[in-house]
Formats: C-alpha cells, sequence, structure tokens
C-alpha cells in the first residue's frame, strides 16, 4: 500500500462562552461582557398600578451617561439609586421590561446575539452605529422631571426589535 498521507482532522471551532455556557456558569467578567451598553434598561420605567403594565420613558436614570449610555458610578450604583435592579441570571428570566435586544434577555431565551453586540463585532460603537442605543434619545435624567411630565414622555421604542 503506498504511502497515504494522514488523516488530518480539523480542531471543532470553539464556541464563544455565551453560546457554550449557561448564565449560571458565566464568570463575573463574562457576565458583565454581555451588557451591549445600549442604555435601554436605564430609562424611567412606569408601572400602571391597575394592570402592571410598565412602560418606558424617555428619561434617563440619574446615573445614566445618555451619551456613553453607561452607568456614570456602576460599582454604586445600587446604593445611590433606590431601584436599581441588580441583574442576575433568576432575575433576568423573570423581568418583562428588559429590552428584546437584551443580550441578558435573549440569551435566557435561547437566542444568540444580535450582530451589533460588541462580543460579536468586536466594536462597542456598533450598538450606537445600529441605532440600538439611547444615545441622542434621552430627554434628561429623571430629577429634571415632575410625575406629570414623566406620563408624558412615554415611550414605544426601547421595546421595540430591530426592524421593527
Amino acid at each position: 500500500m503506498p504511502n497515504a498521507a494522514p488523516l488530518i482532522r480539523p480542531e471543532p471551532e470553539e464556541q464563544p462562552f455565551w453560546r457554550a455556557k449557561p448564565l449560571e456558569a458565566m464568570s463575573p467578567e463574562e457576565w458583565e461582557s454581555l451588557c451591549d451598553g445600549c442604555g435601554r434598561c436605564c430609562l424611567v420605567k412606569l408601572e400602571d398600578e391597575d394592570t402592571a403594565e410598565v412602560m418606558y420613558t424617555n428619561v434617563g436614570c440619574t446615573l445614566l451617561d445618555d451619551q456613553s449610555c453607561r452607568c456614570r458610578d456602576y460599582p454604586n450604583r445600587q446604593a445611590k439609586v433606590a431601584d436599581c435592579v441588580r441583574l442576575t441570571p433568576q432575575a433576568v428570566r423573570s423581568l418583562s421590561w428588559l429590552p428584546q435586544t437584551c443580550a441578558y434577555r435573549l440569551l435566557a431565551e435561547g437566542q444568540d446575539l444580535y450582530w451589533w453586540h460588541p462580543l460579536v463585532s468586536g466594536d462597542p460603537k456598533t450598538v450606537h452605529a445600529a441605532g440600538i442605543s439611547v444615545r441622542d434619545r434621552v430627554a434628561g435624567p429623571e430629577e429634571n422631571f415632575t410625575i406629570a411630565e414623566l406620563l408624558e414622555r412615554i415611550t414605544d421604542w426601547p421595546m421595540e426589535h430591530p426592524g421593527d
């Protein structure tokens, strides 16, 4: 038998961590990197007491930087903002108000990340370029508005899905 070249099997392609691990198994660094920096979850939300419907406004949390779309004091946010929600795998599965574009929500629902997510694109600016972030859409910080004014600022775009 002539000398045959050995069969070379390609290495299996390694899946990115967000496809390979459940939310509960992610390291703190992996968990934090899931945030795409859109800032949608940092918009003030109002809940109808009768129906429990949650409505978004175009008003930002007092700590939201409306240009970077990040928290101005992330490590101390819960001490400074009483209703700031800490996202955990359990919380992500129960929070109906998380935007449909949210990586935490997508992964909890068994979906993949969008092309514009920085983990996919490799560029933290794609979330802004794709029009997903709150950049240039925030009317101001919550302390600048009365409750009546917040009611006038209710909007649907934070819950819209790309392409809607």
